[in-house]
């Protein structure tokens, strides 16, 4: 397999593009959002003219020397506005008061309302960055996914299940250079850094030297090397998994610090090849590598229960004993009887989204 090479001005370009982090949002429609603020208006409005027209008394009108309900309207709306055209005044010492600790406190919030778009995106864009910022101190052991093609956004489903809570999805962070690409990530729930993850500088950004495991499933084997390279780089003790389209290059990637390898058309070969040969074989396997549905396949600790037990006299289905870096097959006789230490690789049925365990 040949790598590209790129001369100094696509590498001084490639350096200068633009890469951020994005959370997932959750937004209101915008005719809510204005007709909140409409009904905040209208409310400090009702409140100005209760508080005049209660202290009617204490304000007087050049032009007939008394205050009615449509002068409280009339006045409540030029103070609020900040017009104040001095027709109509408070001189009492009652309304006086009342127009400094009441009547100005709501022009002012009757004018952040009227300017509630740019306090807003003032606002949203200082709570973005702190959201930012708690997500990456509280950020650790999650899962770095690059690429959110088809193979990426189905390898992300799989892993948080069809009942994950936002918080869960959360700990996905997908990386990927179309910022398209990344918007759908984030809409799906997950968090997404726009960028090329053959830098290293993008891959800190999805925090990739706190992860637990790392998914490669870039659209060019070539970019899978230098993406599994950079990221075993930075986390020595990382689970990388990466996809490849062709058999020949899978060594490469393992010689590159993958610990596993998929061969995406081999693999969706076999598939075939068996559905051929035994569509309800192929059914089966298709079952099993589809999370939260029919069956599933599960690794799991072997419990205190089972310990000193045999393969078969397990509750669950098991189909392999890891054993340290040893995986053995249900009939191997070293596989029983089982150890605390074990890790077993059973089939189990699915369980229904919000079924407790």
């Amino acid at each position: 397999m040949n790598l590209p090479r790129h001369d100094a001005a696509a590498r001084e370009s490639h350096h200068e593009s633009d890469f951020r982090v994005l959370l997932p949002r959750y937004t209101v429609a915008p005719i809510r959002q204005v007709g909140r603020r409409l009904l905040l208006a209208l409310g400090v409005m009702v409140a100005t003219v209760f508080i005049v027209y209660t202290d009617r008394a204490g304000y007087h009108d050049n032009a007939d020397n008394s205050v009615d309900f449509l002068d409280a309207v009339y006045y409540s709306t030029v103070t609020l506005s900040t017009t104040g055209y001095g027709d109509i005044v408070p001189y009492s010492d009652s309304a006086r008061l009342t127009n400094v600790l009441l009547v100005t406190p709501l022009r002012v919030l009757f004018l952040i309302i009227l300017v509630g778009t740019t306090l807003e995106v003032l606002t949203e864009r200082t709570r973005e960055q702190w959201r930012l910022t708690r997500w990456r101190s509280a950020l650790r052991d999650h899962t770095v996914v690059v690429g959110f093609g088809t193979k990426g956004r189905s390898a992300a489903q799989t892993i948080c299940g069809p009942a994950a809570s936002i918080r869960e999805k959360e700990r996905i962070v997908v990386v990927d250079p179309n910022p398209k690409v990344v918007e759908a990530a984030t809409a799906h729930g997950y968090a997404g850094v726009v960028g090329d993850a053959t830098r290293s500088d993008v891959l800190l950004r999805a925090e990739v030297q706190k992860a637990r495991q790392i998914i490669i499933a870039t659209q060019r084997d070539d970019t899978a090397v230098l993406v599994t390279l950079t990221a075993r780089q930075l986390n020595r003790a990382a689970k990388i998994v990466a996809a490849v389209r062709e058999e020949e290059n899978a060594p490469l990637l393992r010689q590159s610090g993958a610990d596993a390898v998929i061969t995406s058309a081999s693999a969706a070969g076999r598939l075939l090849g068996m559905s051929v040969l035994s569509p309800s074989a192929g059914t089966v396997m298709e079952d099993l590598i589809q999370k939260g549905s029919g069956l599933d396949l599960v690794e799991r600790p072997v419990v205190k229960a089972e310990v000193g037990r045999m393969v078969r006299d397990t509750d669950d289905l098991v189909v392999s004993v890891l054993r340290g870096h040893r995986l053995l097959g249900y009939d191997d006789p070293e596989a029983s009887p089982l150890k605390a230490t074990d890790r077993l690789i059973t089939i189990v049925r699915a369980r229904p989204a919000g079924t407790e365990e």
